[in-house]
């Protein structure tokens, strides 16, 4: 797939938009350890460095969005009425998202990530992904207003509510037999075309999407309609992946709401996914590719 992003090249900048995003989906506590290399059996390693925070699919879409937009992004969530759920709210609350919380009684779902020299990760979740539910007395009134919804976590009316946007993207980690179920028409689905999780078949829809994504890493991807692209080609040292793949959904559904044709789109998502690699942690320094 052939890009030529004339005023990216230009400026060296994308503008920001002024366009108004909700995230409906899920967020895990995490801990990200620095390690020499990933853990082996029998063997004790020491971690160089360690970072703890609100992340998961939802959580870096929400705030990316929040980056390269100059409106508001909702975040509809799940969260425990524990001590990790309290600070998720006040860290989400803190970097200017509007949150939406339906409160649970269970535990709010940790995670560790471990990244070792070459910026690889290992993830290992404990505990039950909590999701926001079309039954949770939250404000979905508001995604009428919105001019992009992505869904991470959800029921099949979470899809019909959002439907009410221009753009809907969402990603095979909700369960294909939830997006089906829907009978929802999405504009984009995008997930990785490495993990056996989110591999799914184009009869297990009720509806095609009117694209289909599929990452692989440092080889690009695919999207369907389109054929192939390329990953982004930087010069910053590989530091860590986690919230590649998230960034990389986030300008998706920036892109689409924009109204940009899908090359364009792809290419936001690739330098915005290559950006992260350069940061310890989920969350990128996106002031050098928005103005």
């Amino acid at each position: 797939m052939k890009q030529k992003q004339k005023n990216f090249e230009k400026s060296g900048k994308y503008q920001k938009g002024n366009l108004r995003f909700a995230v409906i989906g899920h967020v895990e506590w995490m801990n990200f350890l620095e390690v020499d290399s990933l853990p082996k059996a029998g063997i004790i390693c020491h971690s160089k460095r360690s970072l703890e925070m609100p992340a998961g699919g939802g959580g870096v879409i929400a705030k990316t969005l929040r980056e390269i937009t100059t409106s508001d992004v909702h975040f509809f969530t799940s969260l425990g009425n524990d001590f990790y759920g309290i600070q998720t709210k006040e860290i989400f609350e803190k970097m200017g998202i509007n949150l939406h919380i339906a409160w649970r009684n269970s535990p709010t779902r940790k995670g560790f990530s471990l990244v070792d020299k070459s910026g690889e990760r290992s993830i290992t979740i404990v505990g039950e992904r909590l999701a926001p539910s079309s039954k949770d007395n939250l404000n979905w009134e508001l995604l009428k207003e919105m001019d992009g919804v992505f869904i991470t976590a959800g029921d099949e009316e979470i899809f019909k509510k959002s439907r009410s946007c221009p753009i809907l993207c969402t990603t095979p980690r909700v369960g294909i037999k939830t997006i089906s179920n829907s009978k929802v028409f999405i504009d984009a689905l995008i997930g990785s075309n490495l993990d056996p999780d989110e591999i799914f078949s184009l009869s297990d829809l009720t509806n095609i999407p009117k694209f289909i994504i599929k990452t692989e890493g440092k080889d690009g991807g695919i999207v369907l309609p389109g054929g192939r692209f390329k990953a982004v080609s930087n010069f910053i040292p590989i530091i860590d992946s986690y919230g590649c793949g998230d960034s990389f959904a986030a300008g998706i559904l920036f892109g689409l709401a924009s109204k940009w044709n899908i090359e364009k789109t792809v290419k936001l998502g690739t330098v915005l996914g290559g950006n992260c690699i350069g940061n310890f942690g989920p969350y990128a320094n996106i002031q050098k590719i928005f103005k």
